[in-house]
């Protein structure tokens, strides 16, 4: 399922891609993701465009890249009156393959930006970044989308967004069926991609609610008009999924895992970050587990970096009982 795409010319040879994850699609995760056999391409965090600019690509865990990586997307979170020119002029002198352009986070300090969902909203300015970032960028650019506002007339704003998007000569759009309002609360309305798919000549990559094989193969009626998936928080609890995905058996060494994460982690981020990171990592990872919410609670806690190591260490040398059948719900 979904094993190859093209877009503008690119080949995907697996066509199921990481999902931009604030807080976790970091250098160090995407390291991790790339040595467990990567996937067909993954998306940075969302990076403020204005903060791109002051960004050392050798040093900072947000935009620099390793050769394991594989192809990458630089997610903006942009809005007009942003230095586009200088911006994409210095991803593209970095090497950068694909921009996607962020129209989907509603949270409040992203809307006070009057980027993100606010963006989406505002037709003029959405107009303005669409233009600009297609003029300063000769790569690959994509956008990601949710529904809008929940209101009577939504489907013809979102409509009328989606042609705006085409106009302007974006290539691809990322296609989270979600309203802003929902949040996470609410499940993707993935029964809406089909009429998406008619309303813009351009390829989608259906994301929301895809965990994997099985909830791609459940929901395969609905994702027939996309060209790809993208897979979000089941990646942070299992990041061998997509080397696993076609049924290739492998044996996942757990503290291991979790271990060279932690490396990885600490080599990029100071102390204080680098350990958040670790509890954030962590609060996925303990899925896999049937009594993870205990290991969850116990990295949450550490004091330092040393410590949450211990208490890892402790954790995996009980062999901790494994689940058949992850989740994220509620997480």
């Amino acid at each position: 399922m979904f094993e190859q795409c093209t877009i503008r010319g690119v080949q995907f040879v697996s066509a199921r891609f990481l999902a931009p994850m604030a807080g976790y699609t970091h250098s160090a995760f995407r390291r991790l993701l790339g040595e467990l056999g990567g996937c067909g391409a993954l998306w940075t965090e969302m990076l403020d465009a204005r903060q791109v600019i002051a960004e050392d690509f050798r040093k900072s865990p947000w935009v620099k890249r390793r050769p394991s990586d594989g192809f990458t997307f630089y997610q903006l979170m942009a809005r007009a009156g942003d230095p586009l020119d200088r911006v994409l002029g210095l991803l593209a002198a970095q090497g950068v393959e694909a921009v996607d352009l962020n129209l989907a986070c509603d949270a409040f300090s992203i809307r006070a930006c009057e980027a993100g969902s606010s963006l989406f909203e505002d037709l003029a300015a959405l107009a303005r970044v669409a233009r600009e970032s297609r003029r300063h960028w000769p790569g690959l650019l994509t956008a990601k989308v949710r529904l809008g506002r929940q209101r009577p007339d939504w489907e013809i704003r979102f409509a009328e967004r989606l042609r705006l998007l085409e106009d302007a000569g974006f290539d691809a759009l990322v296609v989270h069926p979600r309203f802003f309002e929902d949040k996470f609360r609410r499940r993707a309305r993935l029964e809406l991609l089909p009429w998406v798919a008619t309303q813009t000549r351009l390829p989608l990559i259906a994301n929301g609610d895809l965990a994997g094989v099985e909830s791609v193969a459940a929901h395969l009626p609905c994702l027939e008009s996309a060209s790809g998936i993208m897979i979000g928080r089941m990646a942070i609890v299992c990041p061998w999924l997509f080397a696993c995905w076609d049924g290739a058996p492998r044996e996942v060494d757990h503290a291991a895992v979790w271990g060279r994460l932690c490396d990885y982690v600490a080599e990029d981020f100071p102390a204080a970050a680098a350990l958040r990171r670790v509890q954030m990592f962590t609060k996925y990872f303990a899925a896999n587990f049937a009594f993870g919410h205990r290991f969850r609670v116990e990295i949450a806690n550490a004091p330092n970096l040393e410590q949450a190591r211990e208490r890892a260490h402790e954790f995996f040398a009980r062999s901790p009982q494994m689940l058949a059948h992850r989740t994220v719900a509620g997480l």
